[in-house]
């Protein structure tokens, strides 16, 4: 019975009804079948609501980056990064790693995010660094480099916050340690997660250090055998 709320999650989708009314439907009838009060329900709603309250700032981010991207946000980024010479895919994508992981080692995991940051300023930044340096690019090159570039920030964020000591997975590999009569505090759980963080770094910055050497080959080829090479040719020329 306690599996009804599933059912009402499947037809609610099914019939294409408002994905946030089905979900309360959904909610309202597995409480029921689970045999709690109406009240009871209402409470549980009431606190996950208090203990996501962030959720609606988070939504806001979403505007506000719309907002930056329509006056010009994505233009200045390739305007910047087209004066730097040295700046290639690869070194621009291990330096975000590299920020990304040592802040959500202090606890700073929002400082970064694929909507927040990756879409619009970093995955821009990492294609116009190879186009300066190889010229046009090809769309599956284009796709590895965004996908690559939310890749840092995925390796980064996981990775570094297993180091801080008030993250969530601390704490609850402390408690699961206490259930089994192992007494550790948070601080010596973080401090094993740096070997981890360390080789995650190293091992994602070789990738990303190789990723500029498979653009060049990718924009060889496609200069070579693609139907329009020479004009994709002359043109980079």
């Amino acid at each position: 019975m306690t599996l009804l709320g599933i059912v009402v999650v499947i037809i609610g989708f099914a019939l294409r009804f408002n994905p946030l009314l089905v979900v309360v439907a959904a909610g309202i009838v597995t409480g029921l079948a689970g045999g709690l009060s109406m009240e009871r329900i209402l409470t549980i709603f009431g606190e996950a609501f208090v203990k996501n309250r962030y959720l609606p700032l988070f939504l806001l981010t979403l505007p506000v980056i719309g907002l930056l991207e329509r006056n010009g946000l994505k233009e200045q980024a390739l305007s910047i990064i087209g004066k730097i010479k040295a700046a290639t895919t690869g070194r621009l994508l291990i330096l975000y790693l590299f920020i990304r992981e040592v802040a959500a080692a202090v606890g700073l995991t929002a400082l970064g995010g694929h909507a927040q940051l990756v879409r619009p300023l970093i995955a821009p930044m990492a294609e116009a660094a190879a186009e300066n340096k190889f010229g046009p690019l090809p769309e599956n090159t284009r796709n590895k480099i965004k996908a690559f570039s939310a890749s840092a920030d995925n390796v980064g964020l996981f990775f570094g916050e297993d180091i801080f000591i008030a993250f969530g997975a601390v704490l609850l590999m402390k408690g699961f340690y206490e259930q089994h009569g192992i007494f550790l505090e948070p601080l010596q759980i973080a401090l094993w997660g740096i070997p981890t963080a360390i080789a995650a770094f190293i091992i994602h910055g070789t990738r990303l250090f190789l990723l500029d050497r498979a653009i060049q080959r990718e924009v060889q080829q496609a200069l070579t055998g693609s139907p329009g090479a020479k004009e994709l040719n002359n043109h980079a020329n």
